[in-house]
């Protein structure tokens, strides 16, 4: 069960290997209602040619934290027909604002890879309260960021862009839980059954092959 807004410790997901249970395709044929969901309407997507899966998420959400290194993991296995992109949102709060302006300004100064996890290791793991601009900048001090260069980003009219029309699709796409994945523009995984993060990809991929099926790159 991903994280929604209502219900931030629901049910807390294992941090499995993506070989650590059977598929989820391995047990049952997916259900709509429980294992997705359509998104209604249809939803346009930026990448032409390309089967787009977005991940809906937040640093302050744990089990986006959990899901991470498998999504990385995933990724690399995606066949070339497909694209992952994440998607920050905010559900209105100013903290999950700021969380998003910092994974977009650590993007465009090329730092996203290397301090991605570190993100939310250091909120979940080691408690550090990075939900304001003067504390994300004490935390990157000893990080190896030119911090007046990482400050011009944070407060940019493109940062603040992006974490407007992350939003934006959040709202398009129906978004109230993290992490979500979304396939073509058509379908969200639900997993309401899951048993782990694993199966949430699998999920996931049979939903890319429906799509691909379906003829719904963009």
């Amino acid at each position: 069960m991903p994280l929604t807004r209502r219900h931030f410790n629901r049910l807390i997901f294992g941090s499995f290997a993506l070989a650590a249970l059977p598929p989820v395709a391995a047990r049952a044929a997916l259900v709509e209602g429980e294992d997705w969901r359509a998104i209604t309407p249809p939803q346009p997507t930026d990448v032409p040619g390309k089967i787009e899966v977005l991940e809906f998420f937040s640093y302050g959400c744990p089990h986006c934290g959990s899901l991470n290194p498998l999504l990385k993991q995933w990724k690399s296995t995606l066949p070339e027909d497909v694209v992952l992109r994440r998607v920050p949102i905010t559900f209105g709060r100013q903290a999950w604002a700021n969380l998003a302006c910092l994974f977009y300004a650590l993007e465009s100064l090329e730092a996203l890879d290397r301090l991605d996890q570190a993100v939310f290791t250091a909120l979940h793991e080691q408690r550090v309260k990075l939900y304001t601009e003067p504390a994300i900048l004490e935390w990157l001090g000893d990080k190896e960021i030119d911090i007046q260069s990482f400050k011009d980003a944070f407060n940019s009219f493109d940062v603040q862009t992006k974490v407007g029309r992350s939003d934006y699709l959040a709202e398009r796409y129906q978004i109230d839980a993290v992490p979500t994945l979304a396939v073509a523009g058509r379908y969200a995984v639900l997993g309401h059954k899951a048993q782990g993060m694993p199966d949430l990809l699998a999920i996931a991929d049979q939903l890319i092959d429906r799509a691909r099926n379906e003829g719904a790159a963009g």
